[in-house]
């Protein structure tokens, strides 16, 4: 049989792909793909075509801004400056709690320390759990660094695609930080960027507001209730869900248990606890020196004076303004120093360390002291006296203006301003003041707010009758301020009567004009026949002023005059000399206002502010010498270098010889004149000096006070000078404003963590002798003619 012959050609056995080779195949054709449109996306988005990459001076100064720390004297944290919400304060990754970063790494990146930026494992679980099983929860797969990219530069996602769309942006973003930065320092800018609630920014202000600590202080628990909020601090809210934020805690503590941070026995124990926090909210009105912190930013904050930046009738705010910007280092400081790109520094975004010369201590004690007096006192009198008074809250002779003055008052406001930019008439806005009822909060001494219902005209009425005050202490030798109270209350009386305000001065201006007499040779024990004493005016006018409560007809000395306060002697001081010397002596104690050299002067027409009269005062404690109130003694930049100081600056305006002789007279204003009342109602036992002051109709009650460690002033008064008290009685700076520094010498005493006693005295020379020099009057004329002095008195002035 012959062979069969086969045509055409034969394929080798397996040269056609099997359907399971060509999925293999087609499966590595995919994943090729998928990483060559990775290896470009990644590429594209490195370059920064695709997405938003942040700039290398982005990455190397990822959070730019933060909230400035004011520090008081005792080291404490007084209050921060921050931009809006964002009151960020920074912390050094060695000022963290160790329990804050295990329970990090423990939650959030149990490899943390050992990948590059991006966890591939975590990454895998992730989208093996999310895209294969469908699961809600997969675990998580972004790392810390990747949060971290995420807060700086992510936009919030307004839906799940454009999340998975951010994700890449992030590896990339992540990677690049892992570059420039060492593990501790990203858990550091984490923590410091995370937002805590409550203007909480930042693990330093989440430490304060929630436990009142410093993040170093947290515990176990503490830490891992703050690390479990990174979750959903809105959720995870101890304030408004304590047990939704333990549940997530315990979670945190049983991670810490799982990885070896903590043993069983311990984690089980802290389960059992409940979140026990001590909520300090952050806010600059309910903080400590709420008056003292509004002024240090309109300090530090001012620009150069341009006339051009002030109305007409600001001509004197202009000069004072200039002086303190050509002699106040402190003054403009933000804007007379530049960092290092040249650019000005600001208080709310440079996270500047201002150290106070503010003592917390003080400070609490001082508002302490205004609250017991005027809230627990002073106000209710002057609520009886004026009950039933159809002009309350003002004063009987401008009875029939009450109308026109709270008109005035009411074009003040923001409503006013409001409605009269919406086109309504002025009748239409007074109707809609008077007759519209509006749901709103007012001020109240007991409850410190009272939600009610009420007319906004009402509303101003009633926020009239309750008055105001301004009260500062400083140490007198370096004018660090040391409490700074400018109001009753800061959330509803915001202008500041320590610096902003001004207001006559009253009897307090007499030791100015005894201090002239003093230079020009005279003291204390030269004298006069008690009487009323006449001048003339530049116009040729007779001036002579009234002395209520003294007789006349006894000799009295220089002496008993300031302490008494008797008018006829300040005007026979005045008679001898020129009102404008006594206007340049005025200059000279640092009143910033000029005073019209009239013979009036005496008595203390003239205005000037509680921080201009302590600084004044310090000089009869400093042997003539005035020092400026200090604010601030140094600043330190956000990396803790320091950028200024800040001395005492001082300046010589009378003799040592002279200082002494005041000395000696305004002790004797506590020791037996109208300051007495802080001896026999505060029993205060150390050598003090002080003066009381009370201007016409009562409108300012004044009362300045010094020890040998502290200088103090107040003012109480109302809103407007025709609110005040009928009555002397309780008009009087004696009794308007020496109680608040007595009740604040026995606090400060009272607290031992404050080294004061009440017992110091004044440092003058042994044997110095305030009569010496006066050939006026001998041992007999005063023995025969002063009925005020004691035989030892005599003995004291002449021996």
């Amino acid at each position: 049989m012959g062979k069969k012959k086969i045509s055409g050609r034969i394929s080798p056995k397996g040269n056609n792909p099997s359907p399971k080779q060509r999925i293999v195949r087609a499966m590595w054709a995919l994943f090729g793909l998928v990483v060559a449109f990775l290896l470009l996306l990644f590429t594209l988005i490195s370059v920064g075509a695709v997405g938003y990459l942040p700039q290398i001076s982005e990455l190397e100064n990822p959070i730019d801004k933060y909230a400035s720390q004011v520090i008081s004297s005792d080291n404490e944290l007084l209050f921060t400056y921050s931009q809006s919400n964002d009151n960020r304060i920074f912390v050094d990754y060695s000022d963290l709690s160790p329990h804050l970063i295990d329970a990090l790494v423990a939650t959030e990146d149990i490899r943390y320390h050992s990948h590059s930026g991006i966890d591939f494992i975590s990454v895998g679980r992730a989208v093996v759990k999310t895209m294969l099983l469908n699961r809600e929860s997969s675990g998580g797969g972004s790392t810390i660094t990747q949060q971290l990219a995420k807060l700086l530069y992510s936009p919030r996602a307004s839906n799940k695609l454009q999340r998975v769309f951010q994700k890449p942006v992030e590896w990339v973003i992540a990677a690049k930080l892992e570059r420039y930065y060492t593990k501790d320092e990203i858990i550091n800018l984490y923590l410091n960027k995370y937002d805590f609630n409550y203007n909480a920014v930042g693990i330093e202000s989440a430490a304060r507001t929630y436990f009142n600590k410093t993040p170093k202080e947290l515990n176990i628990e503490e830490s891992a209730m703050l690390i479990g909020m990174l979750k959903n601090s809105s959720l995870y809210n101890p304030v408004r869900r304590p047990e939704v934020t333990r549940n997530r805690r315990n979670v945190v503590l049983s991670q810490m248990e799982k990885y070896d941070y903590l043993s069983r026995q311990v984690a089980d124990s802290l389960k059992q606890l409940p979140v026990t926090i001590d909520f300090n909210r952050s806010g600059h009105i309910d903080i400590a020196a709420p008056y003292y912190r509004q002024h240090l930013a309109k300090v530090m904050m001012a620009k150069k004076p341009e006339r051009r930046n002030y109305a007409s009738w600001q001509s004197q705010q202009f000069r004072e303004d200039s002086l303190a910007w050509a002699e106040d280092p402190l003054y403009g400081w933000c804007h007379k120093n530049k960092k290092a790109d040249g650019s000005s520094y600001d208080i709310y975004t440079d996270g500047l360390k201002i150290y106070s010369t503010i003592d917390s201590r003080m400070q609490r004690h001082a508002e302490t002291a205004v609250k017991e007096h005027m809230g627990g006192y002073l106000q209710d009198q002057f609520f009886r006296e004026k009950k039933g008074m159809k002009y309350a809250p003002y004063s009987r002779e401008v009875s029939e203006q009450v109308e026109d003055l709270l008109i005035t008052a009411m074009k003040q406001s923001d409503r006013y301003r409001i409605l009269k930019k919406e086109g309504m008439s002025d009748a239409g806005i007074l109707k809609n003041f008077k007759e519209e009822k509006v749901e709103m909060k007012v001020f109240s001494w007991e409850h410190r707010e009272i939600d009610t219902l009420m007319t906004p005209w009402d509303s101003i009425r009633y926020h009239k009758n309750f008055l105001r005050t301004g009260f500062m202490a400083m140490d007198p030798l370096t004018g660090h301020v040391k409490a700074y109270v400018g109001g009753p209350d800061f959330k509803f009386f915001k202008y500041d009567m320590v610096s902003t305000g001004k207001r006559q001065i009253g009897s307090t201006i007499k030791p100015y004009l005894y201090t002239l007499a003093m230079e020009e040779g005279m003291t204390p024990c030269d004298g006069m026949i008690h009487g009323p004493v006449t001048l003339m005016t530049e116009t040729g006018e007779e001036w002579t002023p009234r002395n209520p409560g003294h007789s006349s007809g006894d000799f009295v000395t220089i002496k008993w005059g300031l302490q008494r306060s008797s008018n006829w002697v300040t005007a026979y001081l005045m008679k001898q000399f020129s009102p404008y010397a006594f206007a340049r002596m005025l200059s000279s104690f640092g009143l910033k206002t000029p005073a019209d050299p009239v013979v009036s002067l005496a008595l203390g027409p003239n205005e000037a502010s509680v921080y201009e009269m302590v600084g004044a005062y310090s000089s009869f404690i400093n042997r003539g010498i005035r020092v400026e109130p200090l604010l601030v003694t140094r600043i330190e930049d956000s990396y803790g270098n320091e950028v200024a100081t800040f001395v005492p600056r001082m300046k010589e305006i009378f003799s040592e010889s002279s200082s002494y002789k005041m000395l000696d007279m305004l002790k004797g204003v506590i020791d037996g004149g109208t300051g007495s009342r802080l001896r026999r109602v505060y029993n205060l036992k150390g050598e003090m000096g002080g003066k009381t002051g009370t201007t016409n109709n009562n409108s300012d009650g004044w009362f300045m006070s010094f020890t040998p460690n502290l200088v103090a002033g107040c003012w109480v008064g109302g809103e407007e000078r025709s609110i005040h008290f009928d009555r002397m009685a309780y008009g009087q700076g004696a009794s308007m404003a020496l109680p608040i520094h007595g009740i604040f010498y026995q606090k400060v005493y009272a607290d031992r963590e404050l080294n004061y006693t009440d017992d110091g005295k004044f440092e003058i020379p042994e044997g110095f002798n305030p009569c010496a020099g006066s050939e006026r009057y001998s041992r007999e004329f005063y023995q025969s003619n002063d009925p005020m002095i004691e035989n030892e008195g005599i003995d004291d002035l002449f021996n």
